[in-house]
């Protein structure tokens, strides 16, 4: 286990998939190193998530914070500020309503926390047929070796060997918001995610542009906090081009702070 002197939250996004943040919650009740606190950050769901996290709360030790807005289209750059602002956390890792960590998740985005720096994660896909046996038996024991998996070598822990993976500490492009950790002074400092994109695309990269551009490097992380994706359909692209261009934007001009993000929610 990970040693630490700092606080640790999971910050959880989730859209009307119940199924699947349960799926969720059993894995963190299964990991090596629980979290001081959950966030969830809930883009309109129905009464059915509100009950399943209630019922959890009564499971977990540590506390659960659920912020909730309005279902008025994909809003999740928004509705991450809003639980971070319930956040108490030196340290956050963010994942997606639709990603099942290996029990050393946290304990291996723990030992990896650097000052300066966010951490990109990998993942693993999972096709349509072991999803659906997963979401029925609720089975989440999953590795490298499992059937139905996609982009095998993500799921693959070897954190000793974590060191060998290089990348560019100062490119944003590509960044996934589905395994990503960063410290919570740094999201205050740039000043969260942009309220301004509507729509999928483009506003994780965005996000990590500014903290790249504050001086916060990234460090890819691979060989260790190995999660899997549950497959689902893709979300609609219509907003991608707008999305895109205002990821250009902040890349072009080198921009730190956006006006419109944690503060203003």
């Amino acid at each position: 286990m990970a040693n630490r002197d700092f606080s640790v939250g999971i910050l959880i996004s989730t859209y009307n998939w119940p199924r699947a943040l349960e799926i969720i919650f059993q894995s963190i009740l299964q990991q090596t190193q629980l979290p001081d606190e959950i966030l969830i950050a809930d883009d309109g769901s129905g009464y059915e998530t509100d009950h399943l996290i209630n019922r959890y709360r009564k499971i977990f030790k540590m506390p659960i914070k659920h912020a909730w807005h309005e279902d008025q289209g994909f809003r999740k750059g928004i509705v991450l500020n809003k639980a971070v602002k319930l956040s108490t956390s030196d340290y956050i890792i963010e994942i997606d309503g639709d990603i099942i960590p290996h029990p050393r998740f946290i304990e291996d985005h723990v030992r990896n926390a650097e000052r300066g720096h966010f951490v990109q994660g990998a993942r693993t896909m999972i096709g349509e047929s072991t999803t659906r046996g997963i979401l029925k038996s609720g089975d989440t024991r999953l590795s490298f070796f499992s059937r139905g998996i996609k982009s095998r070598f993500n799921a693959l822990r070897f954190p000793a060997l974590s060191f060998l993976i290089k990348t560019n500490p100062y490119s944003s492009d590509n960044i996934k918001a589905c395994n990503l950790a960063f410290w919570r002074e740094d999201f205050i400092t740039i000043n969260g995610y942009n309220n301004q994109f509507f729509g999928w695309g483009s506003e994780d990269c965005e996000f990590a542009a500014r903290l790249i551009n504050a001086g916060v490097l990234k460090k890819r992380l691979k060989l260790a906090a190995v999660c899997f994706h549950l497959h689902h359909n893709a979300n609609s692209k219509s907003q991608y081009v707008v999305n895109d261009l205002r990821y250009s934007e902040t890349k072009i001009n080198k921009l730190v702070f956006c006006p419109d993000g944690y503060a203003e929610v």
